[in-house]
């Protein structure tokens, strides 16, 4: 049984996608109603089994609650995507030029949110002896993108999270791991302009766009039994714009 936080659209929609494909029973925790109801209704169509929890990540009582609903209907938690986050149409100002409320609103959502996510989870899986959750980075963490500090700086943060996290859980046999993806050919990043696109494909060692299917795969292994030795790693999947 998988948690996947913000799986209502984008990456984590696919996330959820690919791990009901490989048999997993799936919640969608999910802030907006419609697009979380209509990916739950979606998988089951599809013959997967999965829920829809509505829920704010900043929130301590909404992941309290989210955890105490799939508890009672399935008695366990195997796995956590912590995806939830903000990230698109956050760019362009300077370091200067953010606005405070800007910068608090993603901070609230993506480590806040991340921290409150695990914290919720991680206590069932440690009762358990055994679970695994992966949290999500960027590239960007790695290579400084411009105008887009405050987004930048959150994806650090969980990065640092990640390691402090997977020295605290490992003695429960619950690991925890982060998968930085780069700039990718989906929906999400349609508003990319061309010049930014193809700049990250003349950089990478590999030069061609990333794809979603490059980034579930890599999530699913280490939700796996066979990362079970693999705990508190970055892991930057960006077709090698940097090497970590």
């Amino acid at each position: 049984m998988i948690v996947v936080t913000g799986a209502g659209r984008g990456l984590g929609r696919a996330y959820a996608q690919r791990l009901a494909d490989e048999g997993a029973r799936v919640v969608i925790a999910e802030i907006d109603r419609a697009a979380g109801t209509n990916a739950a209704e979606e998988l089951r169509k599809s013959g997967a089994e999965a829920l829809f929890i509505e829920t704010d990540v900043s929130s301590e009582q909404a992941t309290a609650r989210m955890v105490e609903v799939v508890l009672n209907k399935w008695e366990r938690i195997d796995g956590l995507v912590a995806n939830a986050g903000l990230a698109n149409s956050v760019g362009g100002a300077t370091y200067d030029q953010i606005a405070i409320e800007e910068w608090d609103r993603i901070m609230d959502v993506n480590v806040r949110g991340t921290w409150l996510t695990c914290r919720a989870v991680a206590p069932h899986m440690q009762k358990q002896k055994q679970g695994s959750i992966v949290t999500i980075s960027s590239d960007t963490a790695a290579w400084g993108s411009p105008r887009l500090l405050h987004y930048v700086t959150s994806k650090g943060a969980i990065e640092a999270f990640t390691r402090a996290m997977a020295r605290e859980l490992g003695a429960d046999g619950v690991r925890i791991n982060c998968v930085a993806p780069g700039l990718l050919n989906n929906d999400a990043t349609s508003g990319v302009p061309a010049a930014k696109r193809e700049w990250n494909i003349q950089n990478r060692a590999l030069q061609r766009e990333g794809t979603v299917g490059d980034i579930t795969g890599l999530v699913s292994f280490l939700l796996s039994d066979d990362a079970s030795f693999i705990t508190g790693q970055l892991i930057v999947a960006d077709g090698g714009l940097v090497f970590h």
